[in-house]
């Protein structure tokens, strides 16, 4: 969906600003005052980012301003961002929750380099933020936190919002917690339960600024607190009364609008990259015939897969949250034996632990999914942060020649095409397949188009039902001539009886076998049957076909790499663009398109290892541009990259 509109991603710096007159009235909630409606100025993007602690809502208030914005239709991405503590010390700069969205009337790819509002609910909120705002950011800050107390849990020997610090930005402090204490006094609630919804207040507050829908908010409110309506209504009061305050306070002079971005047609929703996930699992099994069975320990940042798959019992998903990951797995191998799809969720941590299993599932060729949600390692490293470095991992992680092919989804809603791409790989190939995913892609969302069921691969296996040998025997390790995949046989078939285990089986009748020469074979076969999968050719976005240098990526560095380019582009450079889906194996084209280029540039968010693997097969100078940061991309970092990459050849050319 992002692919569809060629423009540059905010070239222009911060807000993108285009003045409009005032507006006519708006809708939603009104204070009954009558007042002359305020101007409006329409932009073409925003960046927000609401922050705070961990207990004040704001992966809650993020959720809803995004929901809202989908449903009017803007293209939009999000970075949601939190401790990895369960409760982390509040008022301190660990314990900070954010939540960015950036959101547009055209095609857009990242959450953005830096916000152009911040809401932040305390100190350390504002503190651990305030270094990526540009001049002339709005800042709204709620003064109630800011007590001498707070202020020096985080180091601030001064107010900022009284010393002149913040004089570059346009602050707007309010009273959150006062206001919303006013505006639930009759509400009935005990204070502390009061000051939980400052969070809507908030959300009312921007929905105000940016013209955002707020009957979906509403509604959403009501249906989440059903079983407590004196709770939902003071979350609804709390809302409405934070969009009356931007209604009529002075502090605002003005409202923004972001018109709707215009996208392909069809039916769109907002989807995060674990749901999409999930749904593609779940179509896979009914695309296949095939039951979905996961079998999975809960980690973050997977666990939304398990949590999602439970729901879809009568889709013919079977969901087993097991005691430990080596028990998730070998019921998922377990179950693909049986004839089901076996998958089986987890993160870095856990793929060691599973790495025995899986190479039990290379000797068997089982079809057999592992889904790595990766993020920072190593160890437990950074449980709520994105990172790439499981790569090298999926690709070599187990004892003995074990190959299995690797896909990895660029971008959020692309989780969903990426999960049927690799169960068409497992069930096809009888083989175990990787699917990398990371934390920025399966917290983060954006616009979705629900596809046409009917257009969705054929995904139909058949069962082996009869002996397949000369002599009237089942040979379980004959082979399909073209994708050399054995044949699959339920367990009970009649006359298909055969043996399964971990020690090596002699080719074709998969008795254990010791002798040198079939190791050899089935070591070779094993590793032709992986090479030869059909993946398509790698594309390569080089309009003018003139550039020499040639930025490639995998996986979520997609959006960044392609904010990247077209800034790039839009100052006058020239410079091409790949992205790889599969990595094991790769595009048979992909050598011929690396050696076209002089310079290879391979941005990744590990140490350069997607870069180790092609200087090895490809032997070509790919040049790595690396962080570990546990945040993704910025795409103004890769464009400076870029430029430098191209200055370096232009100035050598001239020598």
């Amino acid at each position: 969906m992002t692919s569809q509109v060629d423009q540059s991603e905010a070239v222009d710096g911060p807000g993108g600003e285009r003045r409009t007159g005032p507006a006519s009235p708006r809708s939603g909630p009104q204070d009954g005052s009558g007042r002359a409606p305020k101007p409006i100025r329409r932009l073409d993007r925003v960046i927000i980012r609401f922050a705070g602690d961990s207990g004040d809502g704001m992966q809650l208030t993020g959720d809803r301003f995004t929901s809202e914005t989908a449903a009017f239709g803007n293209d939009l991405s999000t970075l949601p961002n939190f401790p990895a503590e369960i409760r982390a010390p509040a008022g301190t700069l660990p314990g900070v929750s954010s939540f960015q969205l950036h959101f547009a009337d055209h095609d857009i790819l990242t959450p953005g380099d830096a916000p152009d509002v911040l809401v932040a609910m305390n100190p350390a909120a504002l503190k651990a933020n305030l270094a990526d705002l540009p001049a002339g950011a709005e800042i709204i800050v709620n003064t109630d936190e800011f007590t001498k107390r707070a202020l020096a849990k985080v180091g601030y020997d001064k107010d900022p919002l009284a010393d002149g610090s913040l004089e570059a930005f346009r602050l707007h402090p309010v009273p959150l917690t006062t206001l919303t204490l006013e505006a639930l006094k009759d509400s009935g609630l005990a204070r502390k339960d009061a000051e939980r919804a400052k969070n809507m207040f908030a959300l009312g507050l921007l929905s105000w600024m940016y013209h955002r829908p707020t009957h979906g908010t509403e509604l959403f409110l009501r249906q989440k607190f059903a079983k407590k309506p004196q709770i939902a209504e003071a979350n609804v009061a709390a809302f409405r009364a934070g969009w009356n305050f931007g209604e009529t306070t002075e502090d605002f002079a003005v409202s923004y609008e972001v018109p709707p971005a215009k996208l392909p047609a069809g039916t769109y929703r907002n989807i995060s990259g674990n749901l999409a996930l999930s749904y593609g699992l779940v179509a896979a099994g009914e695309r296949s015939g095939l039951p979905v069975f996961l079998g999975s320990y809960p980690i973050t940042p997977a666990s939304d897969i398990l949590h999602e798959l439970s729901k879809h019992k009568n889709f013919g998903v079977r969901t087993f949250q097991a005691e430990d990951e080596i028990a998730g797995i070998g019921a998922a191998l377990g179950a693909a034996f049986g004839g089901a799809l076996g998958v089986t969720t987890t993160s870095g941590p856990g793929v060691a632990l599973k790495s025995e299993t899986i190479g039990l599932a290379v000797s068997l060729e089982l079809p057999l999914l592992v889904v790595d949600i990766q993020r920072g390692g190593p160890s437990t490293g950074l449980p709520t942060k994105t990172e790439q470095a499981d790569l090298l991992q999926a690709m070599f992680g187990r004892n003995g020649e074990a190959p299995v092919p690797i896909v990895a989804p660029a971008t959020p809603a692309e989780c969903f095409d990426a999960a049927l791409d690799a169960a068409r790989i497992a069930l096809t190939y009888r083989t175990p397949v990787f699917l990398l995913s990371d934390g920025y892609l399966a917290n983060g969302s954006e616009p979705w188009k629900i596809p046409d069921v009917d257009e969705l691969p054929d995904l139909r296996v058949e069962f082996a039902t009869e002996p397949n040998g000369a002599d009237g025997t089942f040979r379980p390790y004959q082979r399909d001539p073209h994708t050399l995949a054995r044949p699959w046989a339920v367990p009970g078939t009649p006359g298909l009886e055969h043996r399964i285990g971990g020690i090596e089986k002699q080719d074709g009748t998969g008795n254990i076998s010791y002798d040198p020469a079939n190791h050899d074979f089935m070591v070779r076969t094993r590793q032709a049957k992986i090479d030869g999968i059909e993946v398509p050719d790698v594309e390569v976005d080089d309009p003018s076909g003139e550039a020499r240098v040639l930025v490639l990526g995998w996986g979520s560095t997609y959006g960044p790499i392609t904010a990247a380019v077209r800034r790039v582009r839009a100052d006058g450079g020239q410079v091409a663009q790949a992205h790889l889906r599969h990595l094991n194996p790769f595009p048979a084209n992909l050598g011929t398109v690396l050696r076209r280029y002089e310079r290879v540039i391979v941005p990744e968010m590990n140490l350069g290892q997607l870069a180790l693997l092609l200087r090895a097969k490809y032997l070509v100078d790919a040049q790595s541009y690396n962080q570990v940061r546990g945040l993704p991309f910025k795409a103004a970092q890769l464009a400076d990259v870029l430029h430098a990459a191209i200055g370096t050849l232009d100035a050598e050319a001239t020598r």
